[in-house]
């Protein structure tokens, strides 16, 4: 049977080669999914490693545990803990490290990157810091001096000498660049710049005047990270600081890289799973279709003596076969894929470690068990109903098409699996309480939907097909005849529309989905906000520079201010019982700040907003029973403990949201303040010109980000059509499976219908007539599955934002109908690029030896 099976193989290559092909796409997606996190897998580890090649073990501050997960302000090991350090037993060297915040502008003012660090450079006794080796120039020596990365130096276009505008804590500066270095540690990775200062001029710019943020310690020839780490321990006085191995930062730093990298993996094989089970369809289809064309042949086997095993058997072979060279296809095509994405990835602005492709046994294997799996799983069901084909059949032209019975079987399969989808919807929009369970509810009832609108496909191809008959009676006797082509099997009209419907389905609600939390977040800036401007770092999570408030106040049409100063605070009687953890706090101007928010109070109101007064937002209020006129206890930053009375309840959002009390009850606690953001009203309210005023006040600083209302709904705009154009490149995959499907059934049924067409071909048609019989017949069926997709999509997007609306109030449900007939124009495009070739094959028929086929 194997060397049968492989006669069929070579004899239908033609006919196998879409099926091939959507297997290949597939496989190739897992394969270069595999191939891309495993050589940045590798590269980081390496990465890692060599970036603590130096350090043996690390002193960084201890952490405050006065508020748990909240550090403290300004952390800071100063110089005598260094020499400390340096005098304990085992230590070769110690060096003390500067970090904090810097952003370098190109020569257009704009910021470079997103964001970036200052650090500084230490020399050794040969005056050089092996961290950062020159490439150009010289270390920075004075105040006036520093030196900067390789690629952040690329993209600004900067050469040694140059003096170049830079944004530290305070106004922004002017340094001359005295030296262009390479690292080769990763400082790099997300886009960031990194600028390097001498030590003092570090300290003074950073925020830490004769302090480090860590000192790094390299052990004498002989002494292992281990020993050196309870020698520097014994020598430090008590909590001085927590000390690390070398070891113990590349272990973790390694192992944050391997989470990044396995939920990356997670998601592209998500995406890739999504194509695989569209070619599942086509898989199907394409067997399906060749043994209803081989019933003679199959059926002369059982006459001579085949078992059903046998049958099947040889039907899974063939499987195998294409499986096997899908498979192999697709991995090579695979490795291609992960050598792009690589590509890519470092020219999209992320400084990636360098490192060699890494192809792994697992990948092999991987690529070549999904390909084979996954094939002869789809051919199993046909190579089933294969077995049941009846010696007498050998006599017949054609097996008995399906039954009514299996027809009823089927609709009531599809209707249980239908109603239990939708059903399961509903339930977890009405059980969204913020946990999981209504989330996989969700998912469960999404997949019982899919499936059972596939499997209902047959019955509902007749209804909506017919709709179509009024336009396709324009094309004449080609649209009567393409109308009936697509009713004639609707199993096969199902299954290949079925391959589109479902990307249609994923693209269309997640567009939805993106559409109304967009508008979600509008409606958020919108309301919430009465000011004119919100200041804040380009880079987000960084504090404004200590200067800004000043600035601002003192630009010329400013009329109110107010920072936002955010910290933690732990809420209840102590540490003990009672204690329910941390909670977020804002500290902003009690005077300015009624004219510049917009709080939707439950309860309550904003009132006289200063001194032991707050206003606390709905879920704090729930999480600790707190309500207007309550006075709750709380523990500052700083350990201190104090009462505080709430004048009003709100519904927090992305804009406000924690504890909000005055900002001199909260600088009280704190040994440094820092402003996350900065509110500003203007007189006449937000024009150009009142913007480019604040931009000059702050002194056109580029880490900074001056946005009126309609800039926040701008950039998040842009970060939504950013993150759908890459949702859509990746269910891209999907639809061109899809696409081989549609050309895959044309072209076999073309083949099954050669007869027919000659037939048709002598009695009048002609070779325009048959080409536009087909191309109808695709359109036909591209719009159908679009139709069911787009509405499936619809459904489920409006599903999903009932549950996001529990986060997300504001979300509205937005039908984004110009989207929605581009994705209506596209599936008629796939079905007209998918008819040409065979249309093309039907029209080049010879009439006389297509009549004589069987």
């Amino acid at each position: 049977m194997f060397r049968t099976a492989l006669r069929n193989v070579l004899a239908h290559k033609a006919r196998l080669l879409m099926t091939v092909l959507a297997v290949m796409l597939g496989v190739a997606f897992v394969s270069g999914t595999l191939v891309y996190t495993d050589t940045l897998s590798t590269a980081f580890r390496n990465s890692s490693q060599k970036s603590y090649d130096d350090i043996d073990v690390a002193l960084n501050p201890q952490v405050s545990d006065a508020v748990p997960g909240v550090q403290p302000e300004n952390p800071r090991l100063d110089a005598k803990l260094l020499d400390t350090v340096r005098r304990a037993p085992g230590a070769a060297s110690a060096t003390g490290i500067v970090n904090g915040p810097t952003g370098i502008a190109d020569k257009n003012g704009k910021l470079i990157g997103q964001g970036g660090r200052g650090s500084n450079y230490s020399p050794g006794k040969d005056g050089k810091d092996a961290r950062y080796p020159m490439k150009e120039g010289a270390a920075p020596t004075r105040g006036d001096q520093f030196a900067l990365d390789q690629d952040t130096a690329e993209k600004g276009g900067y050469h040694v000498g140059d003096t170049v505008r830079m944004s530290v804590d305070g106004p922004v500066r002017e340094q001359k660049l005295t030296g262009i270095f390479t690292t080769g540690g990763g400082q790099g990775m997300s886009g960031g710049s990194l600028a390097l200062f001498d030590t003092k001029t570090a300290q003074k710019l950073l925020g830490m005047p004769g302090g480090f943020s860590e000192i790094d310690v390299k052990a004498a020839p002989g002494t292992s990270q281990a020993a050196l780490k309870q020698s520097i321990g014994k020598a430090l006085p008590r909590d001085s600081g927590t000390l690390t191995t070398g070891k113990e930062l590349a272990d973790d730093q390694a192992e944050g890289d391997k989470t990044s990298m396995d939920t990356m993996r997670t998601a592209l094989l998500a995406f890739a799973g999504v194509s695989l089970f569209v070619g599942i369809f086509i898989i199907a289809n394409t067997f399906t279709m060749l043994i209803s064309q081989r019933t003679k042949e199959l059926a002369l086997l059982r006459a001579v003596g085949a078992s059903r095993r046998q049958v099947t058997r040889s039907v899974l072979l063939e499987a195998l076969v294409v499986g096997t060279i899908a498979g192999a296809s697709g991995m090579v095509a695979g490795i291609g894929i992960g050598a792009v994405l690589r590509t890519l990835g470092g020219n999209g602005g992320a400084a990636l470690p360098d490192g060699p492709l890494q192809v792994t046994a697992t990948t092999v294997l991987v690529s070549l068990g999904v390909g084979i799996a996954v094939t002869v799983l789809s051919a199993w069901l046909p190579g089933r109903r294969a077995a049941k084909i009846p010696p007498v059949a050998a006599m017949n032209s054609v097996h008995a098409a399906a039954t009514t019975k299996s027809l009823v079987v089927r609709n009531t399969i599809g209707a249980l699996f239908a109603g239990a989808g939708t059903a399961a919807v509903l339930v977890a929009i009405s059980l969204d309480d913020g946990k999981n369970t209504s989330r996989y509810m969700m998912g469960l009832g999404g997949m019982l939907l899919l499936v059972g609108v596939f499997v209902l496909t047959p019955l509902l191809s007749r209804p909506l097909i017919a709709l179509g008959g009024p336009v396709l009676r324009g094309f004449g006797i080609s649209g009567l005849l393409a109308r009936q082509n697509a009713l004639r099997n609707p199993r096969r009209t199902a299954a290949t529309a079925s391959a589109l419907m479902i990307g249609l389905t994923l693209i269309t609600g997640m567009t939805v989905v993106a559409k109304g939390v967009e508008t979600g977040i509008n409606n958020v800036a919108a309301s919430s906000l009465k000011a004119d401007y919100s200041i804040s770092m380009s880079s987000m999570g960084q504090p404004l520079p200590s200067t800004a408030e000043k600035q601002v106040k003192d630009a010329a049409g400013v009329s109110a201010v107010s920072p936002m100063r955010k910290d933690m605070v732990r809420v209840g009687a102590g540490a003990g019982a009672g204690s329910k953890g941390a909670s977020a706090v804002v500290g902003v101007d009690g005077k300015t700040f009624g004219s510049l928010g917009n709080l939707d109070f439950t309860k309550g109101s904003l009132g006289s907003l200063h001194g032991d007064r707050v206003v606390v937002d709905s879920r704090t209020a729930g999480e600790h029973g707190l309500k207007t006129g309550s006075r709750f206890p709380v523990t500052f930053p700083d350990g201190k403990k104090a009462d505080l009375t709430v004048s009003g309840v709100y519904n927090g959002n992305q804009m406000f949201d924690g504890i909000i009390l005055d900002k001199d009850t909260l600088a009280a606690h704190q040994k440094r303040t820092t402003t996350q953001q900065l509110l500003v009203s203007m007189d006449g309210g937000a024009t150009d010109a009142h913007k480019n005023e604040l931009v000059k006040a702050l002194g056109k600083n580029p880490a900074l980000t001056v946005s009126d209302k309609q800039d926040i709904a701008d950039a998040v705009s842009k970060l939504f059509t950013i993150l759908l154009n890459m949702l859509y490149g990746l269910l891209g995959m999907a639809v061109v499976v899809a696409v081989l499907g549609v050309v895959n059934t044309l072209a076999m049924s073309v083949f099954e219908r050669s007869q027919e067409i000659g037939m048709l071909r002598a009695i009048g048609l002609d070779r325009l007539g048959i080409k536009r019989m087909v191309r109808l017949e695709s359109l036909i069926i591209s719009l159908f599955g679009g139709v069911l997709g787009i509405g499936l999509g619809v459904f489920l997007g409006w599903a999903v934002g009932k549950l996001i609306e529990g986060g997300l109030p504001t979300y509205e449900l937005v039908l984004p109908w110009g989207e929605l007939a581009v994705f209506l124009g596209l599936a008629g495009l796939v079905g007209v690029l998918a008819a040409l070739w065979p249309a093309l094959r039907a029209a080049r028929l010879n009439m006389l030896e297509a009549i004589k086929a069987e």
